[in-house]
């Protein structure tokens, strides 16, 4: 009998096995596809030679992650890679505000008159964010905080909507860059703790960037299983689950799934029928023949770029996509272009570039025109440069990952309650109404984003329970 079973080979579920095979217990873990990685994988989806993340790129969460900074994953072959800008947001006069490593560079790109403010607002936290970071990705009950008073003062700030935050800013130049910051978690500006969630993006930029993996997100996912198959583990691809019996006997099962599948599987009936899925994306990634011709000069060092014109524009796009069940007709943009940072990523002279903006939920419709002319706004020429695209609505990402429901990459809506409690109002979220049963993916705190934070904390409730019989030697 092993001590744990993993099912589903995402960075979650890596991490969770992983951490178990540290501490001596037998792990083996099942993925449906064939090759690992969930979210971080990297492909050919357009030429050949142009190599696609066809999901998550940018990783400013990986790179920050106490669990992976815990492990020595640079011997398995992951490299950060740093364009010169973290992240750019250009505007429609030309000019852009940046996200730099350096607050000093971030403040003066607001302007004048909200420089101050927002050294202001970051400086408490630049200075203990690894402790910081640390805290706040281990809530709820997993860990009890280093620094409990900088925590409860991050969460007087961020827990408000992000709109009362943003009251602070005075122009639109910070309101649109912090806007853009919140709106990496697929939910309009006006719900609980979205003021965090754009804290967190930019505290993660000033501390370590905002990185790529070297060859793609598949890297990540690649050291992952390497070091785990060090440990002991076991790695089976190529494997779908779709009942408990279909795996081997366990005293631990781990699902980095959907709560939806989970509850499938595991027989678990409707354990999980109130937990809500939010908007989906439209993604596109492009095979160009030279750089995005920004009109700005920030966003061509950027290796990431949001684009949205304004706060309110930003806001309307992600009301449309969350709320009023229609594609916005101007979309916010994320667009990451990692061969600026990695030019391995395509052809001598030639670019890889990713875009996605905000859809309903289970939307099958095309975006693409939205998404070039918004482009070709703050990109004049765009559409000359592009070689090829490979494009995937929400039911094209639901069917290459089925955690995607509807298109909704973040596993969960990330508003409300369910941001910060998820997939139920629970303070051990991980565990599930059977013992023996645990949930790791991003429907677990601390959510959305490739940092294995989520598995690393779902392993420390299984440690509980394996506790009491000893690792197997299995």
């Amino acid at each position: 009998m092993l001590d744990a079973v993993v099912v589903g080979a995402g960075p979650n579920g890596l991490t969770a096995a992983v951490e178990l095979a540290r501490r001596g217990f037998s792990v083996a873990v099942f993925e449906a596809r064939d090759t690992v990685g969930g979210g971080a994988r990297t492909e050919e989806l357009t030429l050949p030679g142009f190599r696609h993340d066809p999901c998550s790129a940018a990783h400013p969460l990986g790179v920050n992650s106490p669990a992976f900074r815990a492990m020595p994953l640079e011997r398995y072959g992951l490299e950060w890679l740093h364009a010169p800008l973290p992240m750019a947001h250009p505007f429609p006069d030309g000019t852009a505000a940046v996200l730099s490593r350096s607050v000093a560079e971030t403040a003066a790109s607001l302007g004048p008159r909200d420089a101050g403010t927002y050294r202001r607002l970051v400086a408490p936290f630049t200075r203990r964010w690894d402790t910081l970071a640390r805290d706040f990705m281990s809530l709820p009950l997993t860990a009890l905080p280093r620094d409990p008073v900088t925590l409860a003062r991050f969460g007087l700030v961020g827990l408000p909507p992000s709109t009362w935050l943003m009251r602070r800013f005075r122009d639109e130049r910070a309101k649109a860059l912090f806007s853009g910051l919140v709106a990496h978690v697929i939910a309009p500006l006006d719900g609980l703790a979205t003021g965090a969630v754009g804290l967190v993006f930019a505290l993660a930029a000033h501390a370590r960037g905002w990185p790529v993996a070297r060859g793609g997100s598949q890297s990540i996912s690649d050291a992952l299983t390497a070091y785990l198959k060090d440990l002991g583990g076991l790695v089976h691809t190529d494997y779908e689950v779709k009942r408990l019996d279909d795996l081997p006997p366990a005293r631990a099962y781990v699902f980095d799934t959907s709560p939806a599948a989970l509850a499938r599987i595991a027989g678990l009936g409707r354990a999980y029928d109130r937990y809500r899925y939010g908007a989906g994306v439209f993604k596109i990634d492009y095979a160009l023949d030279g750089p995005v011709p920004w009109t700005a000069e920030e966003p061509r060092r950027a290796g990431t770029v949001q684009v949205g014109a304004s706060s309110q524009e930003i806001d309307a796009a992600l009301r449309a996509a969350s709320r009023e069940g229609r594609a916005p007709d101007s979309p916010f943009l994320i667009t990451v272009q990692p061969s600026v940072a990695d030019p391995s990523r395509a052809p001598d002279g030639k670019h890889v570039f990713w875009a996605y903006g905000h859809v309903p939920n289970g939307w099958d419709g095309d975006l693409t025109d939205a998404v070039e002319r918004q482009l070709e706004r703050f990109a004049p020429g765009f559409r000359d440069r592009v070689l090829a695209r490979a494009t995937a609505g929400p039911p094209e990402l639901a069917a290459r990952n089925p955690n995607y429901i509807g298109g909704d990459i973040a596993c969960g809506a990330a508003s409300g309650l369910q941001l910060l409690l998820r997939p139920k109002l629970s303070l051990f979220p991980y565990s599930t109404p059977h013992p023996a049963i645990f949930i790791c993916s991003a429907a677990t705190p601390p959510g959305p984003g490739v940092h294995g934070m989520s598995g690393h904390n779902a392993a420390k409730a299984v440690w509980r329970r394996l506790r009491r019989f000893g690792p197997s030697g299995v």
